[in-house]
């Protein structure tokens, strides 16, 4: 009697690594091919040097959705620590806390600056841009072109690399939604910090001890107990299919070899410019067009082992200057200190947005150490003597490109893929969807579901975490979260309309900043 073949997966980050997991848990025969020769977790991997950690950016563990939690505790239930969030901005010589503060803004601005961003804001509500198709666009119209120009533009433009007025709204609304000027300003005279409203400003959220790459090392590990198998340095190279579906996978690793993989289904979290370009025969050349013209931003990190305990408080500082071109700075010892195998010594990552190819991309290691502690120095971090070391780590496609006409791509190809009953993307890349790591994890969840006899929409998936299609005012309840401020203060009460229990959780915790254990209660009070 034949043997059923196996499902298969490309690729071993969050999605990939969720699906596979799901699966064996399911008795379900699995393969995944992994391209890297060394790493899974995709960009969610943690790098390793002289028994420093380093993340490829900062990875944190949070998500509305209990489904994914339940994974992630399931995989790693006891080396999760409770992380507190510190951001800041640095701009011309200063530091602005984000979520933007009116009063440390304006204290850093001043008054002249302060009310030419007032004006512009006032302007912005009066007369709005429409209609609203850019993220240039999306933002001005909400925070005035004159804020715009100082926090958002410089920023934005390093990390994609191409103009705002090119980027599409869509980025914009999934990435700041939630964000008020307005609200900022009535705290400050409150005298009060306002409560963070998006998704990407929680205070507080999980993280691994040994930062992500952890967890999806023990899951690549726990796959493989139950007998799943997962192959690394094999890159997909052919995805063959005839009129039944997708019939096999064909690739190479680094030494040549040619591998061959039959399946009876094939979950992808490759990029999905590579996915459709790989199928053999090739799509209608309109197919094969939009998959061209979808495009990517690559990453890259200079590590640097700094010679002091406490170097910034920090657990990471966005770089708007537009004087030095490193993007982002993390302090991988104030997310964990088990990322640094010495407590006097500190790690930090200075990350610098590229393109494949680029002059920054193709720089020697060398180079890109001297520019990274040049623009340390620069920014007032560190002293050069205190950099002990350095080191590079790219990161190729790190970031799907949210241009104006990626949607009209992303049409054409989702209408095409759908022809196959055996073939879904997922995951980041493989949908071409700028999504956190949770709903990475969700689309491989209800892709594992479609095998098991379901019918859901992945590509529905959002970046709110609101995977039930249709969702109402209707569908609210009333929850009492009782919470504590601090461990020895008196309990304290709020009614908060949410459709789920941890979505009352989540609103109180990112209301107060509270750490998990201060929460006492939730009761649902009205349905």
């Amino acid at each position: 009697m034949p043997t059923a073949k196996p499902i298969v997966i490309m690729g071993a980050g969050p999605a990939g690594l969720t699906a596979a997991w799901e699966l064996v848990r399911a008795g379900r025969d699995v393969v995944v091919w992994e391209a890297d020769p060394s790493y899974v977790g995709g960009i969610s991997r943690t790098v390793q040097a002289q028994g420093f950690r380093f993340d490829i950016g900062g990875h944190r563990f949070f998500s509305k959705s209990e489904e994914v939690n339940e994974v992630w505790r399931q995989i790693m239930p006891d080396d999760f620590i409770d992380c507190p969030r510190l951001s800041r901005i640095y701009y011309k010589g200063k530091f602005f806390n984000y979520p933007l503060e009116a009063m440390n803004a304006f204290l850093n601005l001043g008054p002249l600056e302060t009310i030419n961003i007032l004006l512009s804001y006032v302007q912005a509500r009066l007369k709005p841009i429409k209609p609203e198709l850019s993220f240039a666009q999306w933002v001005t119209n909400r925070f005035g072109k004159r804020l715009f120009e100082i926090f958002f533009k410089s920023y934005t433009e390093k990390v994609w690399g191409i103009s705002c007025d090119e980027i599409s709204a869509d980025w914009a609304a999934q990435r700041i939604k939630g964000l008020s000027l307005r609200e900022a300003v009535i705290s400050a005279f409150q005298g009060k910090k306002a409560a963070p409203t998006a998704k990407t400003l929680i205070r507080n959220f999980f993280y691994p001890r040994l930062g992500p790459g952890q967890m999806w090392e023990t899951a690549a590990h726990k796959i493989l107990d139950k007998g799943g198998g997962i192959f690394l340095d094999r890159r997909v190279q052919t995805i063959h299919w005839d009129e039944t579906g997708v019939t096999h996978i064909t690739g190479t690793n680094g030494a040549g070899e040619f591998f061959q993989q039959e399946g009876s289904y094939f979950l992808s979290s490759i990029p999905l410019k590579e996915l459709m370009l790989s199928l053999d025969p090739p799509p209608p050349k309109e197919v094969q067009n939009a998959a061209k013209a979808l495009r990517y931003r690559d990453f890259l990190t200079v590590c640097l082992i700094v010679n002091r305990a406490k170097v910034f408080p920090d657990t990471w500082i966005y770089i708007h200057d537009p004087s030095v071109k490193v993007g982002r700075v993390q302090n991988y010892k104030n997310w964990s200190a088990a990322m640094v195998p010495d407590p006097e010594m500190t790690s930090l990552g200075m990350e610098y947005f590229c393109f494949e190819g680029d002059n920054l991309w193709n720089a020697t290691d060398y180079d890109l150490a001297q520019l990274a502690i040049r623009e340390a120095v620069q920014i007032g971090l560190v002293q050069a003597s205190e950099v002990k070391d350095a080191f590079v780590v790219r990161m190729a496609k790190a970031y799907p490109i949210y241009d104006q006409h990626y949607q009209d791509h992303l049409k054409i190809i989702k209408e095409w893929v759908c022809q196959f009953a055996n073939l879904q993307p997922v995951g980041r890349n493989g949908m071409h969807h700028y999504n956190n790591q949770d709903h990475s994890m969700m689309t491989a969840m209800l892709a594992v579901r479609n095998i098991q006899g379901g019918n859901y929409d992945c590509w529905k998936v959002n970046t709110e975490a609101e995977y039930h299609e249709g969702s109402t005012e209707s569908d609210l309840k009333t929850f009492q979260v009782t919470f504590r401020a601090t461990k020895d203060s008196a309990p304290q009460e709020e009614s908060v309309p949410a459709q789920s229990e941890n979505e009352a959780r989540d609103f109180v915790q990112n209301k107060y900043g509270l750490a998990t254990h201060l929460i006492v209660s939730i009761t649902e009070t009205k349905g």
